[in-house]
């Protein structure tokens, strides 16, 4: 007799099946049975967030589910997010137009994160922001421009013209949208990474100084 589980679940609107063993995580379903390599892993311990991935709407780290625990579910991973016609979505187009990336390995897991924050709080404040993403961490932007594009993200879902618009958040209207500077104290104020946040897993990210920030253009 074979060995394994037969597992089936929707992955990105489509129904899929594998065969799989008893321990398989659902990181390693994703990426090495299904081919979806968007999908990242990086610390392996639910940690890092490079594996989010949303599970009937919710965010989940991947390499802490087993696959069998996902079976007759919903997963969407990063490359779900996008409409069939590959137009990209608005949370992918507000990351892009803001600069909220830069390596990029990090980015499928705050898309999924953020996807799922706008769905679940459409008009978010900045504490609110920075809780919904303290679960993912980048060590290349400074999380200045990964902020912006949760708030442009929010724009673009509502309709309210982006960052340059009658948004009352000063921090983004008041400075030139999304390439402007903020004032955010969370982020940029005195201490960097090893200062008195009150996010110790924002600042212990163990990268470069908010203070710091350094955007590259692809």
């Amino acid at each position: 007799m074979t060995e394994g589980f037969e597992v089936a679940l929707t992955v990105n609107g489509t129904h899929r099946t594998a065969r799989v063993p008893a321990r398989r995580l659902l990181s390693d379903l994703l990426r090495h049975d299904l081919g979806l390599t968007g999908t990242h892993v990086g610390c392996e311990h639910g940690v890092c967030g490079c594996c989010t991935v949303l599970l009937d709407g919710d965010p989940v780290r991947s390499c802490l589910m087993l696959a069998v625990t996902a079976a007759g579910h919903e997963v969407t991973t990063v490359e779900g997010l996008a409409a069939p016609d590959g137009t990209p979505s608005p949370v992918q187009r507000a990351f892009r137009e803001c600069h909220g990336l830069q390596c990029g390995f990090c980015t499928p897991g705050f898309l999924c994160t953020v996807t799922a924050l706008l769905r679940e709080t459409p008009r978010p404040t900045e504490d609110q922001v920075l809780e919904g993403i303290s679960g993912n961490l980048c060590r290349c932007t400074g999380y200045q421009n990964i902020v912006k594009s949760v708030h442009r993200a929010a724009d673009l879902l509502s309709g309210s013209g982006g960052c340059g618009g009658s948004s009352p958040r000063k921090e983004l209207s008041g400075s030139g949208g999304c390439g402007g500077s903020s004032p955010r104290k969370e982020l940029s104020g005195p201490g960097g990474c090893g200062g008195p946040s009150p996010r110790k897993e924002l600042s212990e990210c163990g990268g470069s100084s908010p203070g710091e920030e350094t955007v590259e253009e692809s």
